[in-house]
Parts: C-alpha cells; sequence; structure tokens
C-alpha cells in the first residue's frame, strides 16, 4: 500500500495530477478540495495516498490532508459508494460540511451531488451516523482565492476546458458543467477558483 508521496508537482489537470518523486511520476486522483490547496507547478508537495487495486487498473488518490483521507476511507467502506462517488461527494462537500450533514441527517445537499438521490442519501446518512459519532468539524480552512490578474483569452479559454472537464468527471452532465462555468463572469480566475465557484453554485 501506498500511504504518502513527497515530490515535485509536475502536472495539474483537474481533477488528475502528477507528482514527480525522484524522476518518477505518478498520476493521482484528487477531490476537488485538495486541488484548490496544491501550490504551482513545479513547487514541493506532499499528499497523502490510497492506492484501489482492480482487475484491469491500478488507481491511486491523493490527499492533502490525512483526515481527508481518513475520510475518503470510511467512505468507500459503505455498501455502494465506490472511489467515484466518494470523490464527488467530498469534491462538491467539505469534510466537514459532509460531517455536519451526517450529523444533522441532512439530506438536502448530498442529493444534488451527481449520483446520489433522495433514498441512496437517506441510507448514506444513516450508515455514516454511528461511523462519525468520533468525528468533530473544524473551522474551514477554504478561502476563495484572491482574483489574480487578467489573464490572456487564451489561457482563459484553456482554464475554462479544464474547469468543464472537472466538473464533467464527477458525474455532471456536459451541459449542466459548460452552463455552470459559463455562469461566472469573472476574469481572471483560475480553473480551480472555477471549479470551486461552479460547485458551490449547484450545492
Amino acid at each position: 500500500m501506498i500511504g504518502r508521496l513527497r515530490g515535485t508537482l509536475a502536472e495539474k489537470q483537474p481533477p488528475h495530477l502528477i507528482l514527480d518523486v525522484n524522476g518518477l511520476g505518478y498520476e493521482l486522483e484528487v477531490p476537488m478540495t485538495t486541488l484548490y490547496r496544491l501550490p504551482s507547478v513545479g513547487e514541493p508537495l506532499t499528499l497523502h495516498t490510497h492506492l484501489v487495486v482492480r482487475e484491469d487498473a491500478q488507481l491511486l488518490y491523493g490527499f492533502f490532508g490525512k483526515r481527508e483521507r481518513d475520510f475518503f476511507r470510511e467512505l468507500i467502506r459503505l455498501n455502494g459508494v465506490g472511489p467515484k462517488l466518494a470523490l464527488a461527494l467530498m469534491s462538491s462537500l467539505e469534510v466537514d460540511e459532509l460531517i455536519r450533514c451526517v450529523q444533522s441527517q441532512d439530506t438536502s445537499a448530498l442529493t444534488k451531488v451527481p449520483g446520489v438521490g433522495k433514498k441512496t442519501a437517506e441510507r448514506l446518512l444513516v450508515e455514516l451516523k454511528d461511523r462519525f459519532k468520533a468525528w468533530e468539524t473544524v473551522p474551514s480552512m477554504f478561502a476563495l482565492v484572491p482574483n489574480q490578474p487578467d489573464a490572456p483569452a487564451q489561457q482563459v479559454a484553456a482554464a475554462e476546458n479544464d474547469a468543464v472537464s472537472a466538473l464533467i468527471s464527477l458525474g455532471y452532465k456536459p451541459q449542466e458543467a459548460s452552463k455552470a462555468i459559463s455562469a461566472i463572469k469573472e476574469k481572471g480566475l483560475s480553473s480551480e477558483d472555477m471549479i470551486r465557484r461552479a460547485l458551490k453554485g449547484m450545492i
């Protein structure tokens, strides 16, 4: 089991990234809440990881903090929750928001996540309630990044395409993803900022 990797962020293509560890490039899939906290390409980075081995693939998932990785592991232990749905939940809602949903048995936010209907949300909350009794929420560490100076049109288009692709990978329909990104009118936003604001608008 690969539990942690320390290296240099070589490539960032939401929701995937490549971490260069002594010349070996590890491809990881990360939730959007981890993506928001990544440094710039070329900077050092340490991620807590979880390896999923299937008959047709070996998939590596990365998380900025150990707490997020532990939360992911709790989710995929549930019946009917695979890594894709777990990442969608963690990308749409921060860990503490999810914990608050469990504590208050609130299905409204969960049902807005792709692939989660009312019955699924109710089942998830019931199954998670006992597991999360020991979990406590902490003050949110995710603040919106201040707007950057206006970027060239090509960079803006590339960021928009990356953001749309990331939303589609989370399970949103292409039309929904395009509409959500188009609704963000501010200039100079990175793909990560677009994804964050689009997801907040969808929830």
